[in-house]
């Protein structure tokens, strides 16, 4: 992992959203295991996918084959269910987020109930640890929430940033700049709790720079937006569009 202060925020490439393409006529085209190698090639730090309980994009043998063929980190985003941890001790990615996830959702909506949940939160992490993964969190910007992240054991959380993606898309400035403040706060409250700050969730081209010119960034996950824009510029070089926006929001932050 990357410490914010030294270098750009890495990229973790999401490729869900491949999967989805292929499962909507069937058959093997096209490719996520494929896509994550081109992403990698292009220059892509890590590579996200979501394993949702009702399979809906990605599959258990695309983890597998994902585990075998992918020499990146992978960052295997997961529900706190039974059945996902007891794949996720046996893959043994590198990294685990633990999101929420409700089947009748297009996206995942909103960050982990950590205070809610906070035993289950607290042993699926003791347990992912000794399977040897870097464990995180995919939270709301919210100091409760991150606090007992922190408790738990979670060496890093991701703040969801979908509400400031939406805000920023929809032209709703006075949105925009709440939910900004909301996750700047966040990650400067996380990181002097000792945990790696990542931030991720509907975060477009444009979206982007703003939240990776943030010094206390050290990843950030986009799947969505990437893939879109790779629909028409490849997706080589829509992973190296947002690798240079990226590296340009956060040189211009340091200088």
């Amino acid at each position: 992992m990357a410490t914010a202060s030294d270098s750009a925020p890495l990229l973790g490439v999401n490729i869900d959203h491949v999967a989805t393409l292929r499962n909507a006529r069937g058959g093997r085209f096209p490719d996520p295991v494929l896509a994550a190698q081109q992403a990698v090639e292009a220059g892509a730090d890590i590579i996200t996918f979501h394993l949702r309980e009702d399979r809906r994009h990605i599959r258990d043998a695309d983890v597998d084959r994902l585990k075998a063929a992918i020499k990146a980190p992978l960052n295997f985003e997961s529900a706190l269910a039974p059945e996902m941890l007891d794949i996720i001790c046996r893959v043994r990615p590198q990294m685990v987020c633990l999101v929420p996830e409700r089947r009748q959702e297009v996206t995942t909506e909103g960050g982990l109930d950590v205070v809610g949940q906070f035993e289950r939160v607290r042993e699926a992490c003791a347990r992912l640890a000794d399977c040897g993964c870097i464990v995180s969190l995919f939270i709301e910007p919210s100091a409760q929430q991150i606090e007992a992240s922190a408790r738990a054991g979670a060496p890093c959380i991701e703040l969801h940033t979908g509400a400031y993606a939406n805000a920023f898309d929809a032209g709703d400035e006075a949105a925009r700049q709440r939910e900004f403040d909301r996750i700047a706060a966040g990650l400067k409250l996380g990181r002097s709790l000792g945990l790696q700050t990542h931030a991720g969730h509907g975060l477009s081209l444009q979206s982007t720079p703003a939240i990776a010119a943030l010094p206390e960034v050290s990843e950030l996950h986009i799947g969505h937006a990437l893939i879109g824009h790779a629909v028409f510029v490849g997706l080589k070089q829509s992973v190296r569009d947002f690798q240079a926006a990226i590296a340009r929001a956060a040189a211009d932050a340091r200088a």
